[in-house]
């Protein structure tokens, strides 16, 4: 398994025998990190903002997921699931769908731009999460300490964070110092 983090909240996940999965594809222009050239099978947008939907900047002719359900593409099974609020009529851009990917039973979890601790049901929803790929920087998604409190929570084998300030990140949002300090590193 190959995971590569491109910036923001964009990875592409890569396993043979299965399909190339990239989630959130992000306009450079709006967060400031390099221009995006990848190419995919599988496309997920999390939530309908620039930083996470810019489905353009994906090779090829993926499939698009973006919303809630179960999925089964190329050998890669995907759970979707609403966060942020249950209300439907929820503005789209402030929605958040949280992804896990199941690739022959390694599951891989992305948490979009989720703004709050899921609850025990919630959790308990995702399942075993051997990955978890979270947000830290605070402003509309998790802050490191709440960032800390999941990761507690889902207890995964690895974490990977994402969605926090870089030397290139336009938008404000809290360094990965803060996040490595809550975890005691």
């Amino acid at each position: 398994m190959e995971i590569i983090w491109y910036g923001h909240s964009c990875f592409k996940i890569t396993e043979r025998g299965h399909a190339t999965v990239i989630t959130d594809p992000y306009d450079a222009q709006s967060i400031g990190h390099s221009p995006l050239s990848v190419e995919a099978d599988i496309v997920t947008i999390s939530h309908n903002k620039p930083g996470h939907n810019n489905v353009a900047a994906v090779k090829g002719q993926p499939f698009i997921v973006s919303g809630l359900g179960e999925y089964e593409i190329g050998g890669v099974f995907i759970t979707a699931l609403q966060t942020n609020s249950n209300n439907s009529s929820l503005e789209l851009s402030e929605r958040n769908t949280i992804y896990v990917f199941d690739f022959g039973g390694l599951k891989i979890a992305h948490l979009g731009g989720v703004n709050h601790i899921p609850n025990q049901s919630e959790v308990e929803e995702l399942g075993n999460v051997h990955v978890l790929l979270t947000p830290i920087g605070g402003t509309s998604t998790l802050n490191a300490v709440q960032a800390a409190e999941i990761v507690n929570m889902i207890e995964p084998n690895i974490v990977v964070p994402m969605h926090y300030m870089t030397e290139t990140s336009i938008i404000k949002l809290d360094p990965l110092n803060k996040f490595l300090k809550e975890m005691g590193l």
